[in-house]
Parts: C-alpha cells; structure tokens; sequence
C-alpha cells in the first residue's frame, strides 16, 4: 500500500514514521511530504532512504492513505485535493474536528462511526483524546454528567521551537521564545489563542471534541489547560461526576480491562503515572484513583499519556488500521 505522510519532518510527522515501522503497517511505498524547502531531501524510513517530494507529486503518486500533520490551514487546503484524487485523508489538525460532516475519532472509543464515505478522518486533539479513553468504559457503566479537567501539558505539544526554548533555557542559552515567557522552572496556563468567554482555544477544544466522541451532548465537560517543562507527555487531573453510584474496586476492574488503558495504582508502593511512565509508549495510563469526598457519585483520578504518540501519531495509525482491518481503505 502506498501511504503518503504530510508533514513527514516535524515532530508528529517523524513520529507517525516511526509508528507506521514499529506496528508494521503494510507499507509497500512510502511517500513522505513536507514544505517545498525541505523538497528533495531525504529521510529514512524502515532502514530506506526516501526523498522528500512535494504536495503535487504526492497526490500524482496515487497513495491510498495520507496521513497529515503539517497545520490546519495547510489540511484545510490540501485535504480535499487529495480526496479529489481518491486518498483517504487521517488528519491531525484542528481543522475538519468540529465539521458536522468529517468523523472524529479515537478508536478505542467510537471506531464504529467510521464508513466506506469517509474520506477525511480527523484526529482528535492529543489532551482530548488520553481523556476520553478512560472516560468511554467509565461512562457505559455509571454514565458521566459532568467532567472538570486540569491539564498538564509537555513542550513537545507546541513543537520543535518550544522543545528548543526549554533546552535553552536549562543551559542559560539566549535563543528564540516559542513562549511569551520562559517555560523551565515555570508553569503557563494559557495554550493556544484567548476567546471571547476567557477560555483557550485549546479548553474548547477539550469541551467540543469530548462531547463529539462520546457521542453524548449531555455530558458537561470544563477544563483548564497549562504548558509545564516536561518533554515526556502529558498529564491531566480529572474529577467525573457520575448520573450512578460507583465501586472504587470495580472500576479499578473495568479500566484494567479497557482498551488502551494500563492501570498504575498502587499508593502503598508510590505507583502512579508519570511522563516518564508514558514517554515513547502508546498505551493510556491512569492512577490516583479515589472518591471525591465532597460530592456524590464523583471520582478522581490521573491520566498521562505521550501526547506524540497516542495522542497524535499512534491515534492516526490506528484509525488507518481499523479502516484496513475493516475493508473501509
């Protein structure tokens, strides 16, 4: 199969490389797209040197997939061409996410929105996406009311420039800010653009696309979103509110037992994730699981999960395996 990735140079587009190797998925060719400066330049892929090509000879080549990372308006350009031409489009932007029209997915979660007249696949965001693997068995069990998130969230969700900023910053390097302020030794609630309502693009992003996955306009969801000087993933504390009352031990049970979950809770042994838990791995990892004392049917607990990979990467993966695996590709 011929699969296409857009933005094949950047941290999320070298990840998806490394993904598609590492779960063996089918590639017999592999096209890799990037901007026209980086044209002609080679990576390697699976031990081959491929070179990189350009938007229009990717779309020429006839790839049965695209996977895309390389910025919403680029997807919003670009995605319907390569459509045009036959190409199933994953894409990890923000762009297509909240169109009534395109599928957002996690597959863990709601893999059976998916049809043969997808065409453009969208990719939740990365703190969206490790919540609402754990939400989903929690939620057909004890269905969610509400959700209140607070995140934690690592440099490399911002990118290249921001990884650099906080290396810089630990070795007393003057160098160029992706940040207004400096982020080693600091701790910045503010990611992605201001609305009007004085919430982040990126904590709507967390109300909208969670309701969108789940497939349940009741559930409440509010969040607050803060950049740390980690490199590993990301973190959030999240406090459910449940319409039905809960058993702290079976829920232990049903999140072992879930998909893309590992359970790390065991406070007698000081076993809890971390980023350093998640780094370089695609599961979902959840501890600090205990009762909310001052409210009925409510819990508590901790999910961090390598935003580069589940949260970006591996997610597009394995959306296009499903779609294989289901004759939809």
């Amino acid at each position: 199969m011929k699969v296409a990735v857009v933005g094949a140079t950047g941290l999320v587009g070298t990840k998806m490389l490394q993904v598609l190797a590492e779960r063996n998925f089918p590639v017999t060719e592999l096209i890799p797209v990037a901007s026209e400066r980086s044209v002609g330049k080679e990576i390697n892929y699976n031990g081959e040197q491929y070179k990189i090509v350009s938007m229009q000879d990717a779309i020429a080549a006839k790839p049965a997939l695209a996977l895309f990372s390389a910025g919403g308006n680029t997807s919003l350009e670009w995605a319907p061409q390569f459509v045009a031409a036959g190409i199933t489009v994953v894409d990890n932007s923000s762009a297509w996410r909240m169109d009534a029209e395109k599928k957002l997915v996690v597959p863990e979660v709601n893999a059976s929105v998916l049809t043969a007249t997808d065409k453009i696949i969208a990719n939740p965001n990365c703190s969206t996406i490790q919540m609402v693997v754990v939400l989903k068995p929690l939620h057909d069990k004890y269905k969610i009311k509400r959700v209140v998130v607070s995140t934690y969230q690592s440099v490399t969700g911002t990118g290249v420039k921001a990884v650099t900023q906080l290396m810089n910053e630990r070795q007393g390097i003057e160098g160029e800010m992706a940040y207004k302020y400096p982020i080693d030794m600091n701790a910045i609630p503010h990611i992605d653009s201001f609305l009007e309502n004085g919430y982040t693009k990126e904590e709507m992003k967390m109300v909208k696309e969670t309701v969108k996955i789940m497939g349940d306009e009741n559930i409440k969801v509010t969040a607050t979103c803060v950049r740390i000087p980690t490199v590993g993933g990301h973190s959030e504390s999240v406090n459910i509110e449940f319409e039905n009352d809960f058993d702290l031990a079976e829920v232990k049970q049903i999140l072992s037992a879930a998909p893309g979950i590992i359970l790390k809770n065991d406070n007698d042994n000081f076993i809890y994730p971390m980023p350093l838990t998640a780094h370089d791995k695609d599961d979902t990892f959840v501890g600090r699981i205990r009762r909310d004392e001052t409210q009925v049917n409510t819990l508590n607990c901790w999910i961090v999960s390598d935003n580069l990979r589940k949260g970006a990467a591996t997610n597009a993966v394995q959306i296009a395996e499903e779609l294989l695996r289901r004759g939809l590709l």
